[in-house]
């Protein structure tokens, strides 16, 4: 018996092509996915910086704990109702040299305006870690406070005493075992020094002898003697004592400003202003809602900051209705207002200046008056850049001011 029919012949199916059209599109996918998985863990060597928080210099923040305190508060002098607000900007930095943005986040960082792709040198330099930026950070964040307040007590009419404060001892450094933590220096070989640059000044003029150094310590006077060393940076060479300096000063009232998990130099007008709103009758602002930014140091002189672009767009997004720039920071600004803020108005560096009396008082009334007068009379579609003059950068994303 036979299983199979001998003349019978098997024809195999024939076997079904996919069209050339379809496998293009299954290898074009294949690459597309291979590309992204590349573009998603490959390093980069570049940072974004985006608006950061925005802290109303009139309102509160919050402290250590949690509770929400004043951001600037005055003991020892009257102070005032104020309306609207004077806000900080600040400017988050996504990325660090542990771990850098991938490259699609850079493009979409590239077609977002609000947002800048900055080389990571360029935020954080080699050799510095984002432990010791933050510290810096930090340092000049409590400087610019104080530079901020003696520029508006001083501009106020109250007497400001500065000194010379040690922030820190380098180890190692010609100061190491000498000076400490808190000493005022007061004078450098028989010459009185309240600031960075007159102490330099006799230091390089010593060039390399010994400095004889009068210090405030404890309560006590006493002097002490260093002898400078010589460093080279970027080709120049200068005579250093290993130390970190910041400029402190005798308060005649008590001004606290509290503000966490900021850093940086760039707040220090704003502060000046809320500073002077708070202990002057009236509204400063006009009762309107103002967003500024810019250095600012103990003579009251505004100077240019980093991340204007971003900063303007955190005041539009705050609800802020007019921007007070550095008039060095102009050219960055023209052209790249956002829709919304009315207008920006530029600070320049002439000084809260020191004028005695009547004088600085009459000044200060009639440039507060017109500061008020301005912001008041802002046409809502004027977007411009008005020639007024007020006188007046980790993970997780850390606040620069």
């Amino acid at each position: 018996m036979a299983l199979f029919d001998e003349d019978v012949t098997i024809t195999p199916r024939p076997r079904r092509t996919r069209p050339r059209g379809a496998a293009i599109g299954i290898w074009s996918l294949t690459v597309a996915l291979v590309v992204l998985l590349v573009l998603t863990f490959l390093p980069t060597a570049y940072v974004i910086q985006r608006p950061g928080p925005v802290f109303n210099t009139l309102g509160t923040s919050a402290a250590a704990n949690g509770e929400k305190v004043p951001l600037i508060a005055v003991d020892g002098a009257k102070t005032y109702p104020t309306s609207g607000t004077l806000d900080l900007l600040t400017v988050e930095t996504v990325g660090n040299r542990e771990r850098t943005p991938s490259w699609l986040e850079l493009a979409a960082a590239w077609l977002d305006p609000s947002r800048a792709v900055l080389p990571l040198d360029a935020v954080f330099p080699a050799g510095q870690s984002s432990t010791e930026r933050e510290q810096q950070s930090t340092e000049m964040m409590v400087d610019s406070q104080k530079e901020a307040t003696a520029a508006a007590l001083t501009h106020l009419g109250y007497k400001v005493t500065p000194k010379l404060t040690v922030y820190s001892v380098i180890d190692g450094a010609p100061a190491d075992g000498t000076l400490r933590t808190g000493d005022v220096i007061t004078a450098a070989d028989g010459t009185a020094v309240t600031d960075v640059d007159t102490l330099r000044a006799v230091i390089d003029k010593a060039a390399g002898r010994a400095v004889l150094l009068s210090i405030e310590r404890d309560g006590r006077r006493e002097q002490v003697s260093v002898t400078p060393t010589q460093q080279t940076t970027d080709g120049k060479t200068s005579w250093i004592i290993g130390v970190t300096l910041v400029t402190d000063f005798d308060f005649p009232i008590d001004v606290t400003i509290q503000l966490n998990n900021v850093g940086g130099p760039s707040a220090g007008m704003m502060f000046s202003l809320g500073i002077i709103d708070t202990l002057t009758p009236g509204y400063l602002n006009g009762g309107k809602d103002v967003a500024g930014t810019g250095t600012i140091d103990a003579d009251g002189d505004v100077g240019p900051i980093g991340g204007i672009r971003q900063k303007l767009y955190g005041a539009k997004d705050a609800g802020a209705r007019y921007f007070l720039a550095p008039a060095s920071n102009c050219d960055e600004v023209a052209g790249h207002v956002p829709s919304g803020l009315a207008r920006v108005l530029r600070e320049d560096a002439g000084g809260l200046s020191r004028r005695p009396g009547r004088a600085r008082s009459r000044r200060r009334s009639r440039r507060a008056a017109h500061l008020r007068r301005e912001v008041t009379a802002f046409g809502s579609r004027d977007a411009a850049v008005r020639g007024h003059s007020a006188h007046a950068y980790p993970v997780p994303p850390r606040m620069i001011g």
